[in-house]
């Protein structure tokens, strides 16, 4: 895997959404997946979201992470304008805790796919071991650190001290 080469494309809706977003970044850093982050959003930048999907994908971007919250169209508006996978990370920043920004991102239209993952800061960690995952497929590497991630998740859980041991 070329370092260059970006892979995944992560866009935010707006600067707050950094710190929900945080994780997915440090997780895609951690599995050594070439990355970019902007923020741009649906609503009140559509012209240069649209161009800066078209531009990146003609780049070579493989996946797309879109993180917004209240009416949360960023990861529709990305997956209207590409064929590449798009993985919708709902933000819970509104009044409605997420649940709004949860239902505009799974209920796309037969045929405009946005993989979901759950909301907020679980959900962005999972959206770049996603995001891995779907690279994975055809980068061997990534396919090795993605299994020790997992055997480092699995080894953490089984020497966590359990208080109802005996």
């Amino acid at each position: 895997m070329d370092k260059k080469e970006v892979l995944v494309a992560i866009l935010m809706g707006s600067a707050s959404d950094a710190d929900v977003m945080k994780g997915c970044v440090e997780l895609l850093q951690t599995l050594e997946v070439p990355h970019e982050v902007r923020i741009l959003s649906a609503h009140r930048t559509p012209d240069q979201t649209r161009a800066y999907v078209a531009e990146a994908e003609a780049r070579g971007v493989r996946v797309f992470i879109a993180g917004a919250g209240w009416a949360a169209h960023l990861a529709g508006f990305v997956a209207g304008h590409t064929h590449r996978p798009v993985i919708g990370v709902p933000i819970d920043s509104s009044p409605l805790k997420g649940f709004d920004a949860l239902l505009a991102t799974v209920q796309m239209p037969p045929g405009v796919p946005v993989a979901t993952v759950s909301v907020g800061k679980g959900g962005a960690k999972n959206a770049a071991v996603l995001a891995a995952q779907i690279l994975s497929l055809t980068h061997p590497d990534l396919d090795e650190r993605l299994r020790a991630y997992r055997e480092e998740q699995t080894r953490k859980v089984l020497e966590a001290e359990n208080p109802w041991r005996t």
